[in-house]
């Protein structure tokens, strides 16, 4: 038995989403603000604490309906106002596929006796407990506070709260700004009272109406008479265990003015130290004082004369305090005397601050002698790595019932439920890149390290991870991730921007080449693909090396340096091999490429040149954008056919030499045809590089410009000097030079990176906008 998907929805930006989990690991990746966190939010608050959900976890683009609900009751309206509470209710919809041989662990999870499928679907809705009561407690309060409004006199009027210079007319304040008694709205009710008439309840799903539609995003409806299910639907059925993101290493946590060492057992779950993981451990596996065995005796009588001794040794310290009490007359002949007795617990051996220490290796000295610290003394990652292992290795065992927690008489409760699910956010806190990757190889196994686990099936562990790790995400497979992108607001009013999450399993689909080309150059560049906003792909190591530099140090493109970029370098050639990813993510995209001239049907390279039928070789512009490999063509092809945008609010745009008039030894301007980054800054940079110092291209370059005799020689001796190598040293030498201020960006870069910009801008609002032309409404 394993999760196959999870359905959220109006739960935060989360308005309609389907997850498909991995069997083993399912990893969640996304920039920042894309709805991974929401969807860790989720899982946490229907499936381990339905106890603290609050108005922020209702999808901000339905508070305007709740509200004109409460409207339409206090009007009357309500009963001829049907109002839709699924639409806005916040979900999940949990989809097990169950084998035959564990039906028995479903039997209340059944929709019908016949059944024979291989899913089983529960829906987690966060509802109202009693509608009726719900609308008579709001309609009480917010006519009680109408009431003292309207009686207050009018010659008090309510001062005006907005700002001295935005009165008389000019703009006032937000009306929600205003003096109001409470509840100003319906929202305003539930901001305070939630969590008193809300309650999560849980539902039978119709496997028969499941969409196997890969980017479903319409959880089927409940029908109108479906009967909520009665306790926990999932009890006996799966355990789960999370590890929270706010695992506040490296200082106390404070609850109720004590630090840590003062309410240690009662801290935040899971434990802030791994101290208290250990005693927490100990208590629940491990305590000899616990449904005791044969090997617990001899430390259980060493401990009871250990007992012995120090009350004797008690007694007779206290003796003569004891005395001298009785001296002044307490106790006396009527009063009960004072004894001292001893109780010794283990677990008092590990409650101290320093019940973890750190061995430091020391030059010349055994073991006995080395030098130890107590844990905080420790750095954060080897604290927060030591720490979540244990949480792990403490999930599994209490799932297996290891140690004492397997000796307890068995119930329906102590059962081992044949499912583990445990979710981690942001392991990478603190971690170096290398133990990033250690550590996602591992924690799956780590989960399994049991005798009865293993490969098994019978039961099964499945681990979900959210993460801002390209390290982890890189190390991970293709078939565990699973990416969250951000969607623009629609124009409609009061809506705001959602998420939609992509299983980047079956992204390049049959494309068996193409895949393994993908997965190997991304585990090559360890580039941050799926945490950016956009990214700019560049043909080679010149243009790697140059174009980030001049976008820090150029003003015009000062808006890049605020966004998070990722810079990747694929030629032409295989840039195309990235569509299906690009497309998939949805991510703002400028490939940097070359036209690339070759001579006809041929692919012998050719100087770029008018009417003479070349061709580009171009795989980038031949098979994607703009789909085209006439030289002539691609020349004049006008900046709209050099982009795709898609509806959804992303675009992807090329960028490839195009015309410049340039006076190279003649009076007049004349039309330069460029063919790569190299020679192409050489057309746009004649007088930098005439007089700049250095060897390899610069050099040849500088050979050509002394040389030729126009423009055309001049294209010719530059293609000759780049069929070698050395443009990565070209590009170094510009970068250590000093006139490498005073280098002119190439015109077919510089318009692309202000297209990035102009794109970048608009996905700032995160809105779309109607088309040029039509009317917003």
């Amino acid at each position: 038995m394993h999760i196959q998907h999870v359905e959220i929805g109006n739960f935060r930006k989360l308005q309609a989403v389907r997850i498909d989990f991995a069997e083993a690991t399912t990893i969640f990746v996304g920039a920042n603000n894309s709805g991974k966190t929401s969807a860790m939010e989720a899982l946490k608050r229907f499936l381990i604490d339905r106890e603290h959900f609050s108005v922020n976890d209702i999808t901000l683009s339905h508070w305007a309906k709740l509200d004109e609900l409460g409207c339409s009751w206090e009007s009357g309206n309500a009963e001829r106002i049907a109002f839709d509470w699924e639409a806005v209710l916040p979900f999940v919809d949990v989809w097990l596929n169950v084998p035959k041989e564990q039906l028995h662990y479903v039997q209340k999870l059944l929709p019908t006796l016949d059944w024979n499928a291989a899913i089983v679907g529960v829906r987690l809705r966060y509802e109202p407990k009693d509608l009726e009561a719900l609308q008579r407690d709001y309609l009480t309060e917010k006519l009680a506070a109408d009431a003292i409004t309207n009686a207050s006199s009018p010659e008090q009027p309510t001062p005006d709260a907005s700002p001295p210079d935005q009165r008389d007319g000019r703009p006032t304040a937000n009306p929600s700004d205003e003096f109001a008694l409470w509840p100003r709205t319906f929202m305003d009710f539930l901001a305070r009272r939630l969590r008193s008439v809300f309650e999560v309840r849980a539902y039978i799903l119709d496997p028969a109406q499941f969409s196997t539609s890969a980017r479903a995003t319409r959880p089927q409806a409940l029908r109108p008479d479906a009967q909520p299910i009665v306790g926990d639907p999932f009890e006996g059925l799966m355990q789960i265990d999370e590890v929270d993101a706010q695992r506040g290493l490296g200082f106390p946590r404070r609850r109720g003015g004590q630090t840590e060492q003062a309410s240690d057992m009662g801290e935040h779950r899971g434990g802030r130290k791994l101290s208290s993981q250990l005693r927490s451990y100990y208590t629940k596996h491990l305590d000899p004082f616990n449904t005791p065995e044969p090997q617990d005796l001899h430390a259980l009588q060493a401990l009871h004369s250990a007992q012995v001794a120090f009350g004797n040794r008690l007694a007779d310290c206290f003796s003569v305090a004891l005395k001298e009490l009785e001296d002044i007359g307490y106790p006396g002949v009527t009063d009960p005397k004072l004894r001292l007795t001893t109780r010794v617990q283990p677990i008092d051996g590990l409650n101290h601050p320093s019940a973890i220490q750190y061995e430091v290796p020391t030059n010349l000295s055994a073991s006995s002698g080395a030098h130890c610290l107590p844990e905080d003394t420790n750095g954060l990652g080897y604290q927060n790595l030591i720490s979540i292992v244990f949480h792990l290795m403490s999930f599994r065992d209490s799932w297996m019932k290891v140690g004492k927690a397997g000796n307890a008489v068995e119930t329906e409760t102590t059962l081992i439920a044949p499912l583990h699910l445990v979710l981690i956010e942001e392991p990478e806190a603190h971690l170096h890149p290398q133990v990033q990757q250690v550590f996602i190889n591992q924690a799956y196994k780590v989960l399994r390290n049991h005798a009865e686990l293993g490969e098994t099936k019978e039961r099964r562990t499945q681990l979900v991870i959210s993460t801002h790790s390209s390290h982890i995400a890189h190390e991970a497979d293709f078939a565990a991730l699973r990416y969250f992108r951000r969607l623009p607001a629609p124009s409609e009013a009061g809506a705001v921007p959602i998420s939609e999450v992509a299983n980047l399993s079956d992204v390049f689909g049959d494309e068996g080449e193409t895949e393994r080309f993908v997965r190997r150059y991304l585990k090559a560049m360890h580039c941050d693909l799926f945490f950016a906003d956009g990214a700019v792909l560049v043909e080679g190591p010149a243009e790697r090396i140059l174009i980030p530099h001049l976008v820090r140090s150029r003003s015009p493109y000062n808006y890049l340096t605020r966004c998070y970029l990722t810079w990747l370098e694929i030629g032409g050639s295989h840039a195309h091999r990235l569509k299906s990813l690009l497309v998939r993510l949805g991510l703002t995209t400028l490939i940097v490429t070359d036209l690339d001239a070759k001579e006809g049907a041929s692919s012998k390279k050719a100087v770029p040149a008018r009417n003479a039928n070349l061709k580009s070789r171009n795989e980038t512009l031949k098979t994607w954008i703009p789909g085209e490999e006439s030289i002539d063509t691609l020349l004049d092809m006008n900046p709209e056919a050099l982009a795709h945008a898609d509806p959804s609010g992303y675009a992807i745009r090329v960028a490839y030499q195009q015309p410049v008039l340039v006076k190279f030894k003649s009076s007049d301007p004349q039309e330069a045809l460029a063919n790569t980054f190299e020679d192409a800054l050489l057309y746009e940079n004649l007088e930098v590089l005439a007089k700049l110092d250095g060897t390899g291209l610069i050099t040849k370059f500088q050979e050509a410009l002394s040389n030729c005799a126009n423009l055309s020689e001049l294209a010719e001796s530059a293609s000759n000097a780049l069929s070698g190598d050395g443009k990565a040293q070209f590009a170094l030498d510009l970068l250590f030079s000093e006139e490498l201020k005073n280098l002119t960006t190439p015109a077919y870069i510089h318009d692309g990176l202000l297209w990035l910009i102009e794109q970048l801008k608009r996905r700032e609002n995160e809105v779309i906008r109607p088309a040029s032309g039509e009317e917003q409404t």
